[in-house]
């Protein structure tokens, strides 16, 4: 069973990728710099969210496992899955890969005893006939038939929490399958359904009651009468983690082939893991106010999330480029249309835009100085991938902390601008409502700030100058000074929404424009 390549034994990862050509895939996984005291259940762990485990063989000297899945196709998709999220084990990192072995052949090797036992109880656990008495803690029995669901209500909502931020805390217990995001009760709520009730049970006795940041976001959780979730669509209300092709649902178009392969969707974790947009690994979060979670055994680590005191919003660290950074790299945009200004308006739709950069010498690329971590990813999150004036716009996190102005006299076209001071941001105050408010590009835009005297023909007539083809519109009922407006496409909208935000309608109102989560 011994691999002969000088860095089988795990330990140099990096060296090892080289050395070793992928394999092709196979139903075996190989499985390397496994922590000495890890138990084979917990490995197992690993591979039973996406399918049946059929064998294992832990090379407890050797820091190595391998993983046998019932099928290729399941081994694929956690491999798939794990890529560009390091699994972790005892707050390890866990490195997967596929095996030259087709099986696993152990019936005549020594110590299979306990991997074998390990399979037939998660089998069992699997078929639900079985009290898991003596899981990693010897007080928990998880009652037949409970679930691995849980309902979760959020109380004291002041910031926006998102599918990805849930994700990311319910991570560190284990294996988040689906999530569904609702609002019922005018609370927000959502159901989780993890691989294993085990899971369900460590998350709810450490995460009840907690706050998700400072002082405010309780989680308040139970077992769900749920023991599976049907998700229909991958979008920011909803998400199955184990199915990356399906369609967004809302009227957008499901993500191109390259980007369902590693899904992502709105939300404060994306894209920087490795092109995994929506995959939230398990992040070590340094130790701040805000959620702090004793170890648990069987979490992964303590957990707590930093939180940028003043204004209570989440710094994520961890992602590539500059954890916590919040200049972005904005790529393939069009040079003879986009301005600093344009670029202003549009990313300060997701955060307040400090300083724009078109790079002098090549002006498809950007950079965009956000007032936080935070911002950046959101609007990362919410704008990578969409068409502006033709061209589809990618945004990444940039090695650059901040956007540097030029020196005086110095040739820049007006490329660069500040602006930190501008009268537009919309998210100066803490807890502004904006907050809430917060939604993907769509071709429904929301209108705002509109004087009596101006008619629904004339905001017509506004769009359509602006090249716009106009679909619907229609005042609120309840306060004519708003309104919708759906325009031909989520380009379109994009497009409307730079040129026209903040366009003086006179009487001293300037109009409003953001994205809408409604259609008319």
């Amino acid at each position: 069973m011994n691999s002969s390549t000088p860095a089988a034994n795990g330990n140099d990862s990096k060296k090892f990728k080289g050395d070793r050509p992928p394999c092709s895939p196979s139903r075996v996984l190989h499985l390397r710099k496994i922590p000495c005291d890890v138990t084979e259940a917990e490995v197992i762990s690993l591979g039973l969210p996406f399918g049946k485990v059929t064998n294992l063989l832990m090379l407890k000297g050797k820091s190595q496992a391998f993983l046998e899945m019932a099928s290729e196709e399941a081994a694929v998709t956690m491999v798939n899955y794990y890529t560009p999220v390091t699994p972790h084990l005892r707050s390890q990192p866990v490195y997967i890969q596929y095996s030259n072995h087709r099986e696993l052949k152990t019936d005549n090797l020594p110590n299979q005893a306990r991997a074998q036992a390990a399979l037939q109880a998660v089998s069992a656990i699997q078929s639900g006939n079985l009290t898991l008495h003596g899981a990693p803690s010897n007080e928990v029995t998880i009652l037949p038939g409970q679930s691995p669901v849980l309902r979760i209500i959020i109380e004291n909502l002041f910031y926006p929490v998102t599918l990805e931020v849930l994700h990311q805390i319910f991570s560190k217990f284990g294996t988040v399958l689906k999530i569904i995001t609702f609002t019922k009760n005018n609370q927000f709520q959502a159901l989780l359904q993890y691989a294993d009730p085990v899971n369900a049970h460590y998350a709810k006795m450490a995460l009840d009651g907690q706050n998700i940041y400072n002082a405010c976001c309780t989680l308040r959780i139970d077992f769900s009468k749920l023991t599976s979730l049907n998700v229909k669509y991958n979008n920011d209300k909803s998400r199955d983690f184990t199915r990356l092709d399906l369609p967004s649902g809302d009227g957008q178009p499901s993500l191109e082939p390259p980007m369902a392969a590693a899904f992502g969707a709105p939300g404060i974790i994306s894209s920087p893991y490795a092109g995994a947009a929506g995959f939230a690994p398990a992040i070590g979060f340094p130790q701040a106010t805000g959620l702090s979670v004793p170890a648990v055994p069987g979490a992964l680590g303590p957990l707590a999330l930093t939180s940028s005191a003043i204004t209570g919003r989440m710094a994520i660290p961890g992602a590539s480029g500059i954890p916590g950074n919040s200049v972005l790299l904005v790529t393939n945009l069009n040079p003879d249309l986009i301005t600093p200004h344009g670029l202003f308006i549009l990313f300060g739709v997701y955060g307040d835009v400090h300083r724009v950069k078109i790079m002098f010498n090549k002006k498809e690329n950007a950079l965009v100085q956000m007032a936080d971590a935070n911002q950046a990813q959101l609007a990362m999150n919410h704008l990578s991938g969409q068409r502006l004036y033709g061209k589809v716009l990618r945004a990444t996190l940039s090695k650059h902390q901040t956007v540097q102005l030029p020196r005086e006299g110095q040739e820049d076209q007006g490329l660069t601008k500040d602006f930190s001071n501008s009268p537009l941001h919309r998210f100066k105050k803490p807890g502004s409502k904006n907050f809430q408010n917060i939604f993907p590009p769509s071709a429904t835009l929301h209108l705002s700030n509109i004087p009596p005297s101006v008619t629904m023909d004339d905001l017509k007539n506004l769009f359509t100058e602006a090249g716009c083809s106009v679909k619907a519109f229609k005042f609120f009922q309840k306060d004519r000074k708003m309104a919708l407006i759906q325009l031909g496409s989520v380009e379109e909208a994009i497009q409307a929404l730079i040129e026209l935000h903040n366009h003086d309608l006179g009487e001293n109102h300037h109009l409003r424009v953001s994205f809408s989560k409604s259609t008319i």
